[in-house]
């Protein structure tokens, strides 16, 4: 070999550079990098991890075991981020707030890796060194491996212990850090649940949620998707392996991802009585439709009913992402029980009043009762959301009650317990208006035990009991004055 052609000592070979990789130094992990990715996104886009995470993994080319390793780490990361700037906090010699962001992100990838993951310690630091020194920095390399070897020197469980306040003395102050859950959260939702069961909801939260799946009747059935069905949704599903992508009738949109919780959403507008009935096909209305899923669900109900259905929604693009939940990809056209989707203010709706016979009203909410699918929403809270929400709340839902003729019914729902967001809004509503009723809803939804809501007659479902989100729903019946 001639001496051109020798490898120079502690030199590799010459080639093409991974992704995340500079000159002269070590590649990145691409699983690793895409986790990174995810966090900067959630970070500086306010990205939803679970949207953004497919197209990292496919930009990187990442498949089976790595996609799975980098989905854990990045997800994991995030939801338990509360627990690990607690310790880094013990770590390091100056306030978290002063440590560049992207060196907190490594450190925080770096943290789950060495306290929650079955990774070797020395895996777990050299590869998150590499990883700051590719985005970050030579400096910051070194400042991370120095941290992260403090961390390995206790388990999770003994950090907890040593960074949070006493259990007995402070119990919401340890829940925040034992469950990684902002103090206020934790607070809020102790008051829904019950001090009794707020532990094992918080752990609910932190636990992965399965892959459920729906058939939309009429489009698709059950045993086109495999899995196992759902205890309480008669058209779910849970994946016991392998991507919703690889599925035919979600690959067609005739059936598609969604928790059960918000399945049962739909089926109970669906399934309550609305008096008087009248020969006429019913006209229904999604008033808050965005994304479009449960309007995909409403719609293949309302055409086995010959009815119609409505969908609107007040941001454009989330307008389009239901329009193309609505439309047969085959036809290029609405599927059967759909009469349009709309693009409009659900609090000044282009409608007249009492127009329809059914109405959902989605509410916008905190998200906290879908903590487990979207562990980034509970840093993105807090208690002045929470009031600017409640008066939106109880504008749609007054809104909804006009739009409804009298007979018709309205389904509020929140992807939330929090009681601001449901037995303060419905309880609003009712005290200012004397044509609306409460009415039971429990039997429409079916057989699901332990799930009386805050308010006698309405339902809150629950994670750690009945493993979907933690859906509120209630039912008003708009009456003559």
């Amino acid at each position: 070999m001639s001496p051109s052609n020798r490898r120079r000592p502690g030199r590799r070979p010459q080639g093409p550079r991974r992704p995340g990789e500079r000159g002269g130094t070590r590649p990145t992990d691409p699983a690793r990098l895409a986790a990174f990715e995810v966090l900067k996104a959630v970070r500086v886009d306010e990205a939803y991890a679970n949207l953004v995470l497919p197209h990292v993994l496919g930009r990187l080319g990442l498949e089976g075991r790595d996609a799975a390793f980098a989905t854990e780490l990045a997800s994991g990361t995030l939801r338990q981020q509360g627990t690990y700037d607690a310790v880094l906090a013990a770590c390091i010699d100056r306030p978290l707030a002063k440590v560049e962001a992207k060196v907190l992100d490594v450190l925080r990838l770096g943290a789950h890796q060495v306290l929650s993951m079955r990774v070797p310690d020395h895996a777990a630091i050299s590869t998150s060194v590499d990883l700051a020194r590719a985005k970050v920095g030579q400096g910051p390399a070194g400042f991370v491996n120095a941290v992260l070897r403090k961390v390995t020197r206790n388990t999770l469980e003994e950090w907890v212990a040593e960074v949070a306040p006493a259990r007995e003395k402070d119990h919401d102050g340890w829940a925040t850090v034992a469950f990684s859950h902002p103090r206020w959260v934790v607070e809020q939702l102790a008051e829904a649940v019950g001090r009794d069961q707020i532990d094992a909801l918080l752990e609910a939260d932190n636990v992965p949620p399965s892959v459920t799946l729906v058939a939309r009747p009429g489009r698709a059935t059950v045993d086109e998707l495999g899995g196992t069905p759902t205890s309480y949704s008669p058209f779910g599903v849970t994946l016991d392996s392998g991507s919703p992508a690889g599925i035919a009738a979600v690959a067609e949109g005739r059936a598609g991802v969604q928790d059960e919780g918000s399945q049962l959403v739909a089926i109970a507008l669906a399934e309550a009585d609305v008096e008087p009935d009248k020969p006429r096909a019913e006209s229904w209305l999604d008033l808050c439709a965005g994304p479009g899923g449960k309007s995909a669900l409403l719609a293949a109900l309302a055409a086995q009913q010959g009815a119609a259905l409505v969908a609107n929604e007040r941001q454009p693009h989330r307008a389009g992402l239901v329009l193309a939940n609505l439309t047969d990809r085959s036809a290029g056209s609405h599927v059967e029980g759909v009469a349009g989707v709309v693009a409009g203010d659900g609090t000044r709706p282009p409608f007249k009043d009492a127009t329809f016979d059914r109405i959902l009203v989605d509410a916008p909410c905190t998200g906290l009762g879908a903590l487990r699918r979207r562990p980034e929403a509970r840093w993105r809270r807090g208690t002045a959301d929470l009031d600017v929400l409640v008066d939106l709340q109880r504008s749609l839902l007054d809104r909804a009650v006009d739009l409804t003729r009298p007979g018709g019914v309205v389904l509020y729902a929140t992807c939330s317990p929090v009681l601001a967001e449901t037995s303060g809004v419905v309880q609003s509503v009712l005290a200012d208006r004397s044509d609306v009723r409460l009415e039971p809803i429990a039997a429409t939804v079916g057989d699901v035990p332990d799930s009386t809501g805050p308010i006698e007659g309405t339902v809150q479902l629950w994670p750690h009991r009945h493993g979907t989100d933690a859906m509120f729903l209630a039912l008003l019946r708009r009456t003559r004055a």
